[in-house]
């Protein structure tokens, strides 16, 4: 008994000793998980300051730039102080986030260099000075800028190409790049024309884009390299006069000539940088660039033709429109064809964009913008836009200047009219379309009775036949 009860007797000391090594152990295991929770929600308020602190400071960096893109864009738009302010006091700005910033700065300048070449002059000369006050950043940005350049070739983006190199022609006027060394790329790029087994399109492409490339920088080129840019026209001038032009006839609105000539692409560039020629043409080097070889599956701008509708006689008003053969007409078109591209999606805006081109006192703008239109509308073998984009951007614009485009479109409706006999079949279609609905969205409203003489008419004479075509086309 006394055994078995100094057994019971052990096991029950045995077992609370247990029990009061567990229950310290509890306790011991409940002290050291308050302390590592009170631990833990320290480290996760350490965490959670670290992550904020990192939020603001992406946050910060993110509206910066959103500052300075904002900044660059905005650059040479209406403002009450000159373009020359405006310009100093970004360069001071930039200049300052260099350092930070600079990978987002080559990147918003290089877009506006492709995306805004209408503010070309501007940006070079933001350039300029950004390089004359940090030399290491100039000679980055020319070699962002040739990179982008050879991308653009080599994936066929060739208005991006053509403005980039239009960009880089103009840096050596602000002294950012040196004459040598564009002349150096315009020969590479002319080296192209003297190619065999491959589209004269390509061909065609390369010298178009040299030759409109030399009005930014001809007088420079003329003034420093005079003898190399002579051989370099030269070399322009022998490959034109030797290149097939059996696309002409084909590409023609109308199949005479009078009064206006209907001059291929290429021809008509090359007479008026002859002419600016013939006027006189009133530093960091480029990396040598190598056109890229011709591969079967690239696609070339085709060619065209210029199409005219009005010379000096027909704007009796207000400023002379330029020559046919100057570059000054060369420009503005090729400016107002940018803006189209860049806003037929929406004609309100396209519209105004129009009528806010940036020479409009100098230019009798309201016929320069109504043939470029038609000239869209007209291109051949089809336009580049469905034909009532041009028919809504028209309706926009008299819109906004009721006082004068109605007026002007008026005048050109009745030239397309009266040459109707020699226009292009596809072209014929085209205005009846166009025509029909421009009379409906303006109650068909037209001065009927100055075309009455086409009653004497056969009926399938042109000009009877569209008077016809048009009235079934409202009918509808």
């Amino acid at each position: 008994f006394l055994s078995l009860q100094q057994t019971s007797v052990t096991r029950i000391l045995y077992e609370s000793n247990i029990f009061f090594s567990l229950k310290r152990k509890k306790s011991n295991f409940i002290t050291f998980k308050s302390i590592m929770n009170r631990r833990r929600a320290h480290d996760d308020d350490e965490t959670y300051d670290r992550q904020n602190r990192k939020r603001r400071r992406v946050s910060e960096n993110q509206e910066i730039e959103d500052r300075l893109e904002s900044l660059i864009l905005r650059v040479g738009e209406k403002s009450t102080s000159s373009v020359e302010s405006n310009l100093e006091g970004l360069v001071s700005v930039l200049e300052a986030d260099l350092g930070t910033f600079r990978a987002k700065i080559l990147r918003i300048l290089s877009d506006c260099a492709v995306k805004m070449p209408e503010k070309c002059t501007i940006y070079t000369t933001l350039v300029g000075l950004l390089n004359a006050k940090n030399y290491k950043f100039g000679g980055e940005f020319v070699d962002h800028m040739v990179k982008s350049f050879k991308e653009s070739l080599k994936f066929c983006r060739w208005n991006a190409a053509r403005y980039t190199l239009r960009f880089l022609a103009d840096l050596v006027n602000c002294h950012v790049i040196s004459a040598s060394s564009l002349l150096q790329v315009l020969d590479s790029m002319v080296d192209v024309s003297n190619e065999d087994n491959v589209p004269q399109i390509r061909r065609d492409w390369y010298v178009f884009a040299v030759l409109s490339t030399l009005p930014w920088v001809g007088r420079d080129l003329y003034e420093k390299k005079e003898s190399a840019l002579e051989n370099l026209i030269v070399r322009i001038e022998v490959f034109l006069n030797k290149r097939t032009k059996k696309h002409h006839n084909a590409l023609r609105v109308w199949t005479v000539d009078a009064p206006h000539p209907q001059e291929e692409y290429l021809d008509c560039l090359w007479a008026q940088i002859r002419k600016l020629r013939a006027d006189n043409w009133a530093e960091k080097h480029i990396p040598l660039i190598t056109p890229p070889p011709h591969i079967d599956s690239y696609e070339y701008p085709m060619p065209w033709v210029v199409y005219r509708m009005f010379d000096y006689t027909d704007c009796p008003d207000g400023p002379n429109l330029p020559g046919a053969h100057s570059i000054e007409r060369f420009l503005i078109e090729e400016h107002l064809h940018h803006i189209i591209y860049s806003h037929h999606l929406e004609r309100k805006d396209c519209a105004v964009q129009l009528l806010n081109f940036p020479y409009k006192s100098k230019i009798p703008l309201e016929y320069c913008i109504v043939e470029v239109i038609f000239s869209e509308l007209f291109h051949m073998p089809s336009p580049r836009y469905l034909e009532i984009v041009y028919g809504s951007i028209l309706i926009e614009l008299c819109k906004l200047q009721p006082a004068t485009l109605p007026q002007v479109l008026a005048q050109a409706t009745e030239i397309l009219f009266m040459r109707i006999d020699s226009m292009n079949t596809s072209c014929f279609d085209r205005f009846v379309n166009w025509f029909s609905y421009h009379l409906s969205n303006f109650k068909f409203t037209w001065s009927w009775d100055e075309w009455d003489s086409c009653l004497l008419l056969d009926p399938e004479h042109p000009r009877p036949k569209f008077i016809q075509e048009v009235l079934l086309k409202c009918l509808r």
